[in-house]
């Protein structure tokens, strides 16, 4: 039997966030207070949007 591929989070935990694009927690916190990364508030909890990652990794692609 073969197992299915595994799903891409659609959000993830800040940490993981910084993680991802390589970045720590407080340039994270620059990024979601600029509105350049999306965020997601889950009762108590912060969480990014993976697409806004990548969103942001592609703009900063782009050329100039």
């Amino acid at each position: 039997m073969i197992a299915p591929p595994p799903v891409e989070p659609i959000c993830v935990k800040v940490n993981d966030a910084a993680r991802m694009i390589g970045v720590g927690r407080t340039k994270l916190y620059e990024l979601i207070a600029s509105g350049e990364i999306e965020v997601i508030k889950l009762g108590k909890s912060t969480r990014i949007t993976t697409a806004s990652l990548h969103e942001l990794v592609m703009r900063q692609r782009e050329p100039k």
